[in-house]
This record gives C-alpha cells, structure tokens and sequence, in this order.
C-alpha cells in the first residue's frame, strides 16, 4: 500500500485554510498512486495556538470531518489526520482515519500528553489501542509521544497492527526520536511506523521535521528534510510476513518475567 506522508504545519488557525492544503496535497498523493494520507499532529487547526485549539476544537463527526471525506471521496483515497476533538466540555489531542469512500473508520485519543503546554488544553485519552483494517492491513493509531513509551507500541504488536501511524509535533532538540527511535521501535515490534511531522517555527516550538516511514527491519523507506514536504513509500505485506519470520520477537517473549512492569 503506497503511503503518502504530509509534513507540513499548514496555516495555523485556519482550519478552512488548513482543508485546502489537505486537498491539495491529497490530490498530489493520488497522482502518485497513494492509497493513504497521513498528516501531522493537529494538523487542522495548527499546534502551539493556545486557546484557540478550544475555540476551533469540533466533535468528531464534525465539519471538518465532513469535510475530510469530501476530499478522500473526490481523490479516492483514505487520509488520516490530527485535529482537536470536543467531546462536551473536552478536548483530546486527537486523529481520525477516513476510508476513500468516506467512512470513518477510527479515531483515537491522545494517550501521553507532553508538556505543560498539552496538559493545558486537552484531557488524555484512555484507550491505547485504536485499529482499522485498510487495503488489507491492520493500521494502528498513535500520537506523537505516545511512542516513545516502548510498552505503547508493543501493546500495538501484540493486538496485530500492521502499519503504525503516528502524527507528531516533534520539536527540536528531540530530533533523535525521527531518526533514531521509530526505526527502533519499528524493527523491535515488528511492523511499518509512519511517523509524520511538523516543520518549521511555531510560537515558542521549533518543529524538526525528518518524517519517515521505517520497516519492520528498522530501515527507513521514506526520509523527509526539514521543509514542507510529501513523500511516499510502500507498505509491503510480503516482506513484513517473511520480516515476522525471520525475526520472531513476539514469539519468543516470555511475559511472565515481565510482570513487574505494571
């Protein structure tokens, strides 16, 4: 499944502005023979806006997402994308994958929030593990630091995923975690991470961009600069079953020497 990677930071604070990017790029994707888009933490209505992601936050079944499937129907192709959810008097840190028809598939709540500027504007979620299946794949939803916490991912392994997305807001000087830490956490769970970022500056953050798409055998197939940027890879079932193979960690755990974990 050809995967198409948005980093980009788009308008921050115009969510209509923010759609036009979406589409745009989503187009470009599809000329590519994409059969996915995944865009960056927040990417609807921009990351460090302070109380503005409460005032532009929208329920889950939205505008915005309305709008979303208008462009995955018109480009025939699924997108994921963060945004800030309403749920009441809440906000999440949250994404939603949209199929190409339209359909919502999941949605997911950011788990680990960062920092005391996250703590302040949004609730954590409470469910780790959010799938779909896409094009024959199982594809797990995540957010940002979500994972760096090792026990996150492989809860992911465990339940199946296949393909890890995972938007982010990745500032400097944390750079090491694109280049270093999801290629990791790809080869040692055993799956495909598309781990996509912002760029650029944005209030008080400096966002380091360096979004890839890293195999099951730790090696990057997709490596943006520090600009906006589309790239794309291939998420190939054959190679991940014969990685699995040769590469057996899930089967050789030993869970009851783990228990002190918890």
């Amino acid at each position: 499944m050809r995967t198409a990677l948005l980093q980009s930071s788009g308008r921050p604070g115009s969510t209509a502005e923010n759609l036009k990017v979406l589409d745009e790029a989503a187009g470009r994707a599809a000329a590519a023979g994409a059969a996915l888009l995944v865009t960056s933490e927040l990417f609807l209505t921009g990351y460090a806006i302070g109380d503005g992601i409460g005032v532009l936050a929208e329920p889950a079944d939205g505008d915005a997402a309305d709008a979303v499937a208008e462009i995955t129907g018109r480009h025939g192709l699924a997108i994921a994308y963060g945004y800030p959810e309403r749920e009441g008097e809440r906000v999440f840190n949250s994404m939603q994958l949209i199929s190409a028809d339209g359909t919502r598939l999941a949605g997911y709540r950011k788990t680990h929030l960062f920092g005391c500027f996250e703590r302040a504007h949004f609730t954590p979620g409470e469910r780790p593990v959010v799938q779909a299946r896409l094009d024959g794949l199982t594809v797990g939803l995540m957010i940002c630091y979500d994972v760096e916490f090792p026990e996150n991912v492989r809860a992911h392994a465990l339940a199946g995923t296949d393909l890890l997305l995972v938007p982010t807001a990745q500032m400097h000087p944390f750079q090491f975690v694109a280049e270093s830490v999801v290629p990791v956490r790809a080869f040692e769970n055993q799956m495909y991470v598309a781990y996509v970022n912002r760029v650029g500056h944005e209030g008080e953050f400096e966002f380091v961009g360096l979004s890839t798409l890293a195999g099951p055998d730790g090696i990057a197939r997709a490596r943006a600069g520090h600009a906006e940027e589309l790239v794309l890879a291939d998420v190939d079932p054959a190679f991940l079953a014969a990685s699995r193979e040769a590469n057996p960690y899930l089967e050789d755990r030993r869970p009851g020497l783990y228990g002190t974990l918890a």
